[in-house]
């Protein structure tokens, strides 16, 4: 169940992602300026991230035997609009890519469906296992662009659209939900209004916001800071993502295994310090091999393990029956939180033609996370 979990995971991400590597093609042949560039990759981000909420919450209610085999065909939907029909224009494109953010809802159904299958000593590893799907953008990162030049605009988005119908069929045969699931007894409406009392959900929002956040905003910009910032084409910029992607895929896991063992707020102080560290590094625009490369590898690493140890986090202090709901509001949070900084980046890119500021308010925010993390987060987690 955790590798089918994982997989649907990483397919639709794979959806959801399909635009990002696109995004320097759309600037040069629409015309499109930096802003609208940044606006068009972080659509689906900003969709994926507001529809966890209500998803998160389904699943509670239904199950991932349900939800995951329909947010995986629903999603094929805009996949097929933008691969047939919705290139050609920015409006249709921004059409196509605000529906393509139902795939980033996955995250929502599979966390509370992960977590059922496991006693909460072993969560943190498990989510972090499943987390792993995230690797979906490294699939789109490493195939779209190149699909493109082979075959066509189309071809991508066909190739995903059916990989995502074959899932949803194969998840509507083979899952099933855990022996003894807690389904919420409340109606749907105060049974949402109660998580967002629950402490766990704002503590571990805001550490997620900056962790998978940043990791969200970064592999989403990345192919335009590398050519903007360092003149790369877009078949290097796009290899480069899928680095960065693939290593804090692999060290997410990493990450919630290790809290299972030290504890989330060691990790995450960790974590945050290695973000903080490496904005700073980026602010001073050092050469890219290979003090920027290194700087940029350091944060993937860090913002991998940060986000499996946030999990681990609400594994630890979310209800059984609210991890579902939790996990969708932090799963909001998180995509949010990677929604702002590439808008952010490019309108500071485009004012001063330099990425420093946007780095160096990173740093100030990843300190402020880390502030945090050492007194409210370890107070919290002792009082339970």
């Amino acid at each position: 169940m955790l590798g089918l979990a994982t997989l649907g995971f990483a397919v639709n991400f794979w959806a959801w992602a399909l635009l990002s590597p696109l995004g320097p093609r759309f600037k040069d042949g629409l015309g499109l300026t930096s802003f609208e560039q940044s606006l068009l990759v972080a659509v689906p981000v900003v969709v994926g991230s507001v529809g966890r909420v209500p998803v998160g919450a389904l699943t509670d209610r239904f199950g991932g035997r349900v939800m995951f085999p329909l947010v995986s065909a629903v999603t094929v939907v805009p996949v097929l609009h933008l691969g047939l029909w919705g290139h050609s224009s920015f409006a249709a494109l921004l059409a196509g890519g605000f529906l393509l953010g139902i795939g980033g809802t996955a995250f929502a159904v599979g966390v509370p469906f992960v977590s059922a299958w496991f006693p909460p000593r072993r969560r943190g590893l498990a989510i972090g296992v499943f987390g792993a799907g995230m690797g979906g953008t490294a699939i789109s990162a490493l195939t779209t662009v190149p699909l493109v030049d082979a075959h066509g605009m189309a071809n991508p988005f066909l190739v995903t659209a059916g990989v995502l119908a074959g899932y949803a069929v194969l998840a509507g045969l083979v899952l099933r939900d855990a022996p003894g699931r807690s389904a919420p007894g409340e109606p749907f409406l105060p049974g949402l209004a109660g998580t967002f009392r629950l402490g766990v959900t704002w503590q571990a929002s805001a550490l997620y916001a900056v962790t998978f956040g940043g990791y969200v905003a970064l592999s989403v910009y990345l192919p335009t800071y590398l050519r903007t910032g360092y003149g790369l084409d877009a078949a290097d910029a796009s290899s480069r993502m899928a680095g960065f992607v693939l290593l804090a895929v692999v060290t997410r896991p990493f990450g919630g295994w290790l809290s299972d063992r030290i504890g989330p707020v060691r990790v995450l102080d960790a974590s945050l310090g290695v973000v903080a560290a490496g904005a700073l590094a980026l602010a001073l625009e050092p050469e890219l091999m290979p003090g920027g490369t290194a700087a940029f590898l350091a944060m993937a690493a860090a913002l991998g393990a940060g986000s499996g140890a946030v999990f681990s986090l609400v594994a630890l202090l979310a209800p059984a029956d609210r991890v579902g709901s939790v996990t969708g509001v932090v799963g909001a949070a998180g995509g949010l939180g990677g929604f702002v900084p590439p808008l952010l980046m490019g309108a500071l890119y485009g004012a001063y033609g330099s990425y420093a500021l946007g780095l160096a308010l990173l740093v100030l925010v990843s300190v402020a996370a880390l502030a945090f993390t050492t007194t409210g987060v370890r107070n919290a987690l002792r009082a339970h």
